[in-house]
């Protein structure tokens, strides 16, 4: 069935799976091309991490410089979130979602083949750029595809497992790719990914933007992008190098200043590039807040089991891969269960359930201490953490994007990912730099881990408080086909 691409504003009726009936073939083919990008995606956040030292020596990059190799990819890909998902809505989210694919697969080749510092930098921050087109269409397709209900649950379920096993596979991945290969085959295996996604995607995702054509936001653009990359750039850089640099003051404050400038224009622009009477919807809001939250607390619990697993017990690179495999299949085991648990209780009480879980779960790691049996304890308390933090990732993306209109998707779906992008970010350098700057590296594990668990449990009673009680009847599992 040939799909109009110039006047479609929302998903084919063909692709949309009756309520309580399985997803038919077509919609596991795009349901797979949709994931696959968005797995991709996660991975490269991860795939790189164990093989920075032997990139830094083959490359000739300082221990200082290899921080960019992470940043370069962050700063596009978080700053240029917002900006590319109203693109997306105004000039079609399909168009922008396949030239993200090409230009991230294309980053992908140079950073394979680089041949100096400056050309890897570049291939990465081409990555970013691609991906940051990628995440905020990928979403609003998956959203504008599957119907709100049961078909939307089940997608966006495998959609946010993916994206947290992808996060744990790059980081398995790369231990083996190096050790048995090189660092260059961790980005030679993203390309891989886009060009199998790639020749795949233009028969099968269906065009959608919203009907008319206001004009882009070029101010509202200019301040939330400069904001989000000076944001990103100071607190990228605050882990490295801590909060006293003179640029890392002056960027954070310019990022906070832009942000605040971005608020202001908003809330007078015509048509503006969010709207703010949707970040007053308290499901956008605080919906919001606990992903970012869920997001950037993970983070933080798997940076700083990795620096006491290698540095304190003493294990290798690809052991520690193998604690974070066994945290990847839990979250998977989580992922075929989040959908039922939203189905009986609804997205709000599960989003403040998970948070709640994930902050016990985490705060049980503070027993960790020197002896080799605390690698059992690491093992079950992050994965069961992790099986939370999956529910959380789950139910917030459907407590933020249900019940927004279609021509407002890629609104949402943009501000959802964003706040992927940001809580991926900042989670590290607001509380991991207690770990690497701790002349006890077990008592600075303990007090980010002390820390993490207290924000993330905070942020549960904040959550629960702000959506209030959940008045829709829950809808129960059976009903939703989810059993």
């Amino acid at each position: 069935m040939a799909i109009d691409t110039t006047e479609t504003t929302s998903a084919s009726p063909t692709v949309h799976s009756p309520l309580g009936t399985r997803l038919s073939t077509r919609d596991k083919l795009v349901l797979f091309v949709l994931c696959a990008a968005q797995f991709m995606v996660a991975l490269d956040f991860s795939v790189l991490n164990v093989a920075l030292p032997v990139l830094g020596k083959d490359l000739g990059m300082s221990q200082s410089a290899l921080q960019w190799a992470v940043t370069a990819f962050a700063l596009p890909s978080g700053g240029f979130l917002l900006l590319f998902g109203r693109i997306g809505d105004l000039y079609g989210r399909r168009r922008l979602f396949l030239t993200g694919l090409a230009l991230f697969g294309t980053a992908s080749l140079l950073a394979t083949f680089a041949w100096d510092p400056a050309s890897f930098l570049t291939g990465r921050a081409l990555q970013g750029l691609g991906a940051a087109a990628i995440v905020p269409t990928g979403m609003s397709l998956l959203t504008t595809t599957f119907p709100e209900g049961p078909a939307r649950d089940r997608a966006l379920g495998i959609s946010g497992t993916l994206l947290s096993l992808g996060f744990t596979v790059g980081m398995v991945a790369g231990g083996v790719l190096t050790d048995v290969l090189s660092w260059r085959s961790t980005m030679g295996l993203l390309s891989v990914f886009a060009l199998i996604v790639l020749p795949l995607a233009p028969g099968l995702l269906p065009e959608s933007r919203t009907p008319d054509r206001p004009r882009l936001d070029v101010p509202g653009a200019v301040t939330v992008t400069g904001g989000l990359l000076a944001l990103i750039y100071a607190l990228s850089t605050a882990a490295e190098r801590g909060f006293g640099g003179i640029d890392v003051i002056v960027t954070l404050a310019a990022g906070v200043l832009l942000l605040a400038a971005f608020v202001y224009i908003e809330s007078r622009a015509h048509a503006p590039l969010v709207s703010l009477p949707m970040l007053r919807r308290r499901t956008v809001a605080w919906g919001n807040l606990g992903g970012l939250v869920t997001f950037s607390m993970m983070s933080t619990v798997v940076f700083a089991l990795t620096l006491y697993l290698q540095e304190t017990l003493g294990l290798s690179a690809f052991e520690t891969g193998l604690v974070f495999g066994v945290q990847g299949v839990m979250s998977a085991v989580a992922g075929v269960y989040a959908p039922k648990v939203i189905g009986r209780f609804g997205a709000r009480r599960t989003l403040v359930g998970s948070l709640a879980g994930q902050g016990l779960f985490v705060a049980g790691l503070v027993l960790l201490n020197a002896h080799t049996w605390s690698v059992w304890l690491a093992t079950a308390a992050v994965s069961l953490a992790s099986m939370c933090h999956l529910g959380a990732i789950i139910s917030y993306g459907l407590t933020v994007t249900s019940g927004v209109p279609d021509e407002e998707q890629g609104l949402a779906t943009g501000l959802v990912t964003s706040t992927q992008q940001v809580g991926l970010t900042i989670g590290i350098p607001l509380l991991g730099v207690l770990a690497t700057t701790s002349s006890d590296l077990l008592a600075g594990v303990h007090t980010v881990l002390a820390l993490d668990a207290v924000i993330v449990l905070a942020a549960a009673v904040l959550v629960a408080t702000g959506l209030g009680r959940d008045r829709s009847r829950p809808v129960e599992a059976e009903a939703l086909g989810l059993r």
